[in-house]
């Protein structure tokens, strides 16, 4: 059951430790906690809340415009992306499945206890002073999410739609394929509301060709790329998210 105070902001909080039984010294658990419980204690608590669920009042200019859709990293990869993304800024965050991702992964200890994903979601936060956790979705089927879900998300006469993925060269170093844009390049719809985008980060060797990207081609997606370099993850992101704040701040 969910506490009445959980996700509150406050300063002011008295927590104090309630040992169980004759405990001689403070000992960790089998589990890592210490023996006993915390009380917390919140005199005249504030109206102010963290919170995960999108307001039912729609976005407001302190809302993120970038959304971020992220083929599954390794797990160990993913728990020092997650900050980095919070910190940055994103709307919607949805972690999904690829060609080229393991299955395990989602059966990583961040998906099976969620206050791990959320506590490195707020890890980010109060490194840059935020306080609007991102929307999170986990998809572990990515063409029914683009074929039922991605519209009523991220509407496409409102979101600009982006798929990174590096350029190819052959044996000869000549460009593969139609020469993917740069993210200063992108064309956004002509809509009267705020600029919104969304970028579709894939696993560290790209999306699989060519049904990946047709996939995402067909739903209107535009293919653009950091270079012939094939990234981390994590700098895949973190380039990324902020080219598209730079591009949005520039689109309003």
């Amino acid at each position: 059951e969910r506490d009445e105070f959980a996700g509150l902001l406050t300063d002011d909080a008295t927590i104090t430790w309630l040992p169980e039984g004759k405990i001689k010294k403070a000992e960790p658990t089998k589990n890592g906690d210490p023996p006993g419980s915390l009380c917390i204690s919140i005199p005249q608590p504030p109206k102010t809340y963290l919170s995960t669920q999108s307001s039912d009042e729609g976005l407001d200019e302190d809302t993120p415009k970038v959304s971020l859709l992220l083929a599954l990293p390794r797990p160990l990869q993913l728990s020092r992306i997650l900050p980095m993304v919070s910190q940055l800024g994103v709307d919607q965050l949805i972690l999904t499945n690829a060609m080229k991702v393991p299955k395990d992964y989602f059966g990583s200890h961040i998906f099976r206890k969620p206050e791990v994903l959320r506590g490195l979601l707020v890890e980010g936060l109060a490194q840059c002073g935020d306080v609007r956790l991102p929307n999170v979705h986990v998809t572990k089927r990515l063409k029914i999410f683009i074929e039922d879900e991605l519209d009523e998300l991220f509407p496409p006469d409102e979101v600009v739609r982006v798929i990174a993925h590096p350029q190819r060269r052959d044996i000869d170093g000549r460009e593969v394929g139609p020469a993917p844009l740069r993210m200063t390049n992108i064309e956004f719809p002509k809509s009267d509301k705020p600029r919104r985008l969304l970028v579709a980060v894939g696993p560290e060797g790209g999306w699989t060709e060519p049904y990946e990207l047709d996939m995402f081609r067909d739903k209107g997606f535009q293919q653009i790329t950091l270079g012939t370099r094939v990234l981390r993850s994590d700098v895949a992101v973190v380039s990324l998210l902020s080219l598209a704040h730079e591009v949005c701040s520039k689109n309003k």
